[in-house]
């Protein structure tokens, strides 16, 4: 079937893209690069034509509070719309676990903005949520190193890798709309600081990390259940330690 994939070229979605391709699927990459931009709506018509699904991985580039919300809700209406009109079967999202519980963030406010249009809305959909993904840990540390040192609280996270996050949604994206969120997680739980350090340590990278419990992550305070999911998520293969061992 075709399966039109928004952020086709991303982390996510690149590999997504090649996934069902491998199955069969004529799975289009749409993007700003290919001349589909969700927020004003260009070229969406046309890439949707005859699309049995539309996966939508895309993410906002600014992650100021009115941007971020003004990215996730124009192009998530645009987008439905387009479904609407081109007759499209099933709306597949990426969220992230835990979104209600990270509203402090003005990102996290905008997921779920754009969880609820898509529930709203007359197409049948599935909502995958994922855990933190494995590719951002270089990043969680940046944002929080001061003066060298790395605070995080040691909360409780169960990081994935991208290339399990997309065979998620490849599975999820050809099957049924389940009409409700869906959660992915990776198969081993960690402490956040504990997390960081082993990364960290793997690339020789000598700043020191501090399990701060005062701390916040993305600006959001955590407790043992924010990040991680529900005992029924889907879990990914790919071990940490692999990761790392393929990454270097």
């Amino acid at each position: 079937m075709k399966i039109v994939v928004i952020g086709g070229s991303g982390l996510i979605g690149s590999k997504l893209v090649n996934k069902l391709r491998e199955h069969g699927h004529e799975a289009v990459a749409a993007s700003p690069n290919s001349g589909v931009n969700t927020l004003t709506g260009e070229g969406l018509d046309e890439a949707l034509k005859g699309a049995s699904v539309v996966v939508d991985v895309s993410n906002s580039p600014s992650w100021e509070d009115a941007a971020v919300m003004n990215f996730f809700e124009t192009s998530t209406r645009n987008l439905l719309a387009a479904e609407a009109a081109a007759g499209v079967g099933h709306h597949v999202a990426l969220s992230v676990v835990g979104t209600e519980r990270l509203l402090e963030s003005g990102y996290f406010r905008a997921k779920i903005a754009q969880e609820n249009l898509i529930k709203a809305s007359s197409i049948p959909y599935s909502i995958v949520r994922a855990t933190q993904f494995y590719e951002f840990v270089k990043g969680i540390a940046d944002l929080s190193t001061k003066d060298n040192e790395i605070h995080l609280p040691p909360a409780l996270i169960q990081p994935m890798a991208a290339e399990d996050v997309a065979s998620a949604i490849a599975r999820i994206a050809v099957g049924p709309p389940v009409n409700g969120l869906v959660e992915v997680g990776g198969p081993e739980q960690f402490r956040l600081d504990e997390l960081i350090r082993k990364g960290l340590a793997s690339r020789k990278d000598p700043r020191k990390v501090v399990a701060d419990p005062q701390a916040k992550y993305y600006g959001v305070k955590l407790d043992d259940k924010t990040l991680v999911p529900e005992n029924n998520a889907r879990l990914g293969e790919i071990r940490f330690d692999q990761w790392l061992a393929q990454s270097a």
